[in-house]
């Protein structure tokens, strides 16, 4: 998993339980690793810079051998069924939407068989294509007990709204949704006041002081997102929020603009989630580890770690139950939250290792 923050990639080894919805997946293990000299070629094309035919099929190449450096070294020749990969996203607006990728050159390089563009066929059918991660958010983290809200703070904050598990029907009841911006206007913030790529743990928005007008200002542009029901994508990024930093930046110091950043985007995140009768909201993503954010959403939140899925993992993870689904068969999207106008379709783009072409698990 590579999201849209750039911020590196992320691979989880999962095993799995059974088949279908009733599936139980178990995380082994992870790691990290950076993007290194792609990042910057990544974001190029993510912004919409110009670049050549060429360069953008070797940067999608390099990108897939990357990959395949970072899976060999997680499984250091542990036996693997299938490997999913989200791809990066350098372009979405439904319906058009691209997430780079080279199944083909991962299949070759480690030998195991590569499923991938899990969006595109949501996308093809009419719907958003976004979020595709709530089915997986129920197999990993339902409660027989209690609603839950599942919510990752990546470039994007996004919540999956889980009912309580009364069986199978509850699945229809199962919505997501994309609420605003968070790490593209945090981080955008820390790069520029900070000089960093990121502010670790909150700990410069520890320090300042919240100013309520620039705070409201930013809580506006970012609460718009949150009512559009939609999907967000390029664009989105930190619309309205560049300019908000550049005309606060002189007025504020370093950790006050960050402090009131995190307000801002924590009340944002609150508020969407208000609409929402959850008993434990279960947080992950990079953001998940910003304290000073995590302040500002509610005293309910807690991250996913105690539940068996590691935060910073979730998303890598959650793609490996969305390869096996694609594999069993299971469509991974769901009308109510892609809003795709009829039955969702079967997902993925494959490309194979071997001359096997079964796409069942034993």
């Amino acid at each position: 998993m590579t999201g849209t923050s750039l911020d590196g990639i992320d691979c989880a080894l999962v095993e799995i339980e059974g088949s279908g919805l009733s599936m139980k997946p178990r995380f082994v293990r992870g790691t990290s690793g950076s993007l290194g000299e792609l990042a910057p070629r990544l974001r190029a094309l993510a912004d919409q810079k110009p670049m050549t035919a060429g360069e953008i099929a070797k940067l999608s190449r390099d990108f897939a051998l990357l990959h395949a450096r970072e899976v060999n070294a997680l499984l250091d020749g542990e036996a693997c069924d299938l490997i999913a990969v989200h791809g990066q996203t350098v372009f979405h607006q439904p319906p058009v939407s691209w997430q780079l990728f080279n199944p083909a050159v991962l299949a070759h390089a480690t030998g195991i068989d590569v499923v991938c563009d899990l969006r595109a066929a949501d996308l093809a059918a009419g719907g958003q294509g976004a979020p595709i991660t709530p089915i997986a958010d129920w197999v990993w983290l339902r409660s027989a007990t209690e609603r839950r809200v599942v919510l990752n703070l990546g470039g994007f904050a996004n919540a999956t709204i889980l009912p309580r598990d009364a069986g199978p029907e509850s699945i229809a009841q199962i919505r997501g949704m994309d609420i605003c911006a968070c790490n593209h206007v945090l981080d955008g913030v820390a790069r520029a006041v900070l000089g960093k790529p990121y502010d670790a743990d909150g700990a410069a928005a520890a320090a300042g002081r919240v100013d309520p007008a620039a705070r409201d200002e930013l809580m506006a542009i970012l609460s718009r997102q949150a009512s559009g029901e939609r999907s967000l994508g390029t664009g989105d990024e930190a619309i309205g929020a560049g300019g908000w930093a550049e005309r606060w930046r002189g007025r504020l110091n370093a950790s006050d603009l960050c402090a009131t950043a995190c307000a801002a985007v924590g009340g944002a995140i609150r508020a969407a989630l208000g609409r929402h009768d959850a008993v434990r909201v279960l947080v992950a993503g990079g953001g998940a580890m910003n304290n000073t954010l995590l302040s500002h959403i509610g005293s309910n939140v807690e991250r996913t770690d105690g539940n068996g899925l590691p935060g910073a993992f979730r998303e890598a993870a959650e793609m490996a139950v969305l390869g096996a689904l694609c594999q069993d068969g299971v469509p991974i999207t769901l009308p109510g939250v892609t809003h795709v106008p009829a039955a969702a379709p079967l997902s993925g783009v494959w490309a194979f290792a071997g001359v096997d072409r079964s796409l069942r698990r034993p």
